[in-house]
């Protein structure tokens, strides 16, 4: 697979370009981005669904499958939420395919509302008509059980993979900006978030483009 790099904070125009190519020719094609947590893939997979409007793309994230927080208690893993055994892998699989082979039906994806820290059944439309679904998580180029049989479901993937201490500021302002006391936010990055990002790092040699910097 050839891997280009380029610079975040130079790419808008031309990944909107890029991405206004996968929405045309007909059908319907998966653009996934992948990176660590806090490396802004929510905020570029909205800016890019923005930039080409909802008749072309619509964003459906991988984060809409994290298992509920009652089952994590449940399962003793409440306190690795993000792990890659904390979300409903297969399920997130299931959609991809059902949304690559598009039957003429409106999908219906689940999101995550991180004030609640629950996931939503049922939040996100994807109309048959749209071209290009966005989706965006930590595992789409995780290549462990379930995980990796979503690398071959994605037509093209992101990697971004910013400087770490802007990163690391921003998730811990995400933390804090949703409840977290600030002391609590820094250990839960540099624990549990940290060591999340370094089984996600090895991803980026199977993405088909890389965004460095800010």
């Amino acid at each position: 697979m050839h891997t280009t790099t380029e610079p975040v904070t130079e790419l808008t125009t031309d990944l909107v370009a890029k991405a206004a190519a996968m929405a045309t020719g007909g059908g319907r094609r998966i653009l996934g981005i992948a990176g660590p947590p806090g490396a802004g893939k929510s905020t570029l997979a909205a800016r890019l669904a923005d930039a080409l409007g909802p008749e072309r793309a619509v964003v459906v994230p991988m984060d809409g499958f994290h298992l509920a927080q009652a089952e994590l208690a449940r399962l003793g893993r409440a306190d690795r939420k993000g792990a890659p055994d904390t979300f409903d892998a297969a399920g997130y699989v299931s959609l991809l395919r059902r949304l690559r082979g598009s039957d003429g039906a409106t999908v219906y994806a689940p999101a995550f509302d991180r004030c609640l820290e629950e996931p939503i059944a049922g939040s996100v439309p994807v109309p048959p008509a749209v071209p290009l679904v966005i989706t965006e998580g930590n595992y789409l180029l995780h290549d462990a059980g379930e995980w990796a049989s979503v690398r071959p479901l994605l037509d093209q993937a992101w990697y971004l993979a910013p400087d770490e201490e802007l990163r690391v500021r921003r998730l811990v302002d995400r933390h804090v900006r949703h409840g977290k006391d600030p002391a609590y936010a820094r250990a839960w990055v540099a624990g549990s978030d940290e060591r999340n990002a370094r089984l996600i790092a090895p991803g980026r040699h199977r993405a088909d483009l890389v965004l460095d910097g800010g």
